[in-house]
């Protein structure tokens, strides 16, 4: 038998003076009383409320649960950490939340995520969790999307959300997820697990506070211009990786990020939040800390949206003469159309001295695409943001062209520049969320 010693911060409770339905925490050693009717003073409690689904949480004196019914969220990656996020969003009554991940459900993430069934095996993940989110509660409604947020998502599916959760081990996704934030103002709730440890980190876009991008050395930029690079075609193999991780520490990383979102929707409130902050969680000590994120003035990913107009058009059927016109009109006659990511219009094959239409992402482009079909040498991609009114495709819809759906594209002549929603695409985009 081992002997066991108590350390003199651990306080032993005799379990039958407890009442575990209505355990006094006052009673309780370390209970700051004065501390804790500090962020709950409001309004007297109404004891005599019905006990609905959300009576306990009605019960926290500062809570609004009409508030999180109305919310809308977005949840990038559906692995452990965004099963754990939807279930707890779930559980709370969020009204709406959008979910998406581009892979399917294997056996091995059924050891970690609560949402999914050996049953599952092969489907969609993000569609799988949506679907079980909403049979963990009816009142809700959550949609999945399987995609690549570098690639999939617009500006504007953003632009609609309270909040999005980061539940991925992607570099380059995070970027994107930050920048999209950034420029129309949507707090961005992080979320990292590897192994036993973890990491929350709170970006809500305030000109005073970092954003993801702020955070990051010059080693992780270097990884990112890797994995972007045209020359490493094979890095998907090469950087996929699996993180190594278990249910407990996806739990606990998960629950925070959702406890974070929870105080950034009662803002109002005066609730302590992690905003500009990092929470460092070390699973083997239980030991955990806070780092104040240092906002960098230089930071590419510093621009705002403003003045966005809503077009309601659709990117199948707008095509790119059509939205340099509108540019043209409402910015100048000598204004460009602006796109918010990087587009690959054509492949080119130096020995053949031939052009082959691509028109999408460069991202999404594989070795077997980039290899010239007729001599097999490794094409150049021709690469666009804009239109300038002298391209030879202009006849091709902003979809055809690579664009998401609920995009947002500029006009810009110089420093003058109007944003517009390409709107018509909002019900196709948001689903049964919108």
């Amino acid at each position: 038998m081992n002997d066991h010693t108590t350390p003199d911060n651990i306080v032993d409770l005799d379990t039958e003076d407890l009442d575990t339905e209505g355990l006094d925490l006052a009673e309780l050693p370390g209970f700051d009383a004065e501390a804790d009717t500090e962020a709950t003073s409001g309004e007297p409690l109404d004891v005599d409320m019905h006990e609905d689904r959300y009576h306990r949480l009605r019960l926290i004196q500062w809570w609004d649960q009409e508030r999180l019914r109305s919310s809308k969220m977005l949840i990038i990656g559906a692995g452990a950490l965004g099963n754990e996020i939807l279930k707890n969003l779930a559980l709370l009554g969020i009204g709406r939340t959008m979910i998406v991940d581009l892979d399917r459900i294997e056996e091995s993430n059924l050891t970690r995520s609560i949402l999914f069934r050996a049953s599952d095996n092969g489907e969609e993940k993000a569609q799988v969790a949506a679907r079980a989110a909403m049979e963990i509660n009816p009142d809700i409604m959550a949609e999945g999307r399987s995609g690549d947020v570098n690639y999939d998502i617009g500006l504007g599916v953003f632009g609609e959300m309270d909040i999005v959760f980061g539940a991925l081990d992607n570099r380059e996704a995070r970027v994107t997820i930050n920048a999209a934030c950034y420029k129309l103002g949507v707090p961005f709730i992080d979320g990292a697990i590897e192994v036993i440890n973890g990491i929350v980190s709170v970006f809500t876009g305030a000109q005073d506070q970092a954003c993801y991008e702020c955070t990051m050395s010059e080693l992780d930029y270097k990884l990112l211009n890797m994995r972007r690079s045209c020359a490493l075609l094979t890095r998907d193999e090469i950087l996929e990786g699996k993180t190594p991780t278990t249910p407990t520490n996806s739990s606990v990383i998960g629950a925070i990020q959702v406890q974070e979102a929870i105080k950034l929707l009662h803002a109002d409130r005066d609730l302590p939040t992690l905003a500009g902050q990092g929470y460092f969680f070390n699973g083997l000590t239980h030991d955990s800390y806070i780092v104040n994120y240092q906002r960098r003035e230089d930071c590419p990913a510093h621009e705002k949206l403003e003045d966005i107009r809503s077009l309601d058009r659709r990117s199948t059927e707008l095509t790119g003469a059509e939205a340099l016109a509108i540019v043209h009109a409402e910015v100048s006659d000598k204004a460009i159309v602006e796109f918010h990511r990087e587009l690959c219009a054509r492949l080119y094959c130096p020995e053949c001295d031939r052009y082959d239409d691509y028109f999408q992402s460069l991202g999404r482009l594989t070795v077997k695409q980039a290899e010239c079909p007729v001599c097999g040498t490794m094409r150049e991609p021709e690469l666009t943001h804009s239109l300038s009114g002298t391209e030879d495709y202009l006849d091709r819809t902003l979809a055809d062209l690579g664009l998401p759906l609920y995009d947002i594209i500029t006009g810009r002549a110089g420093w003058d520049m109007k944003h517009f929603l390409i709107a018509g695409d909002r019900a196709a985009a948001l689903g049964t969320i919108a």
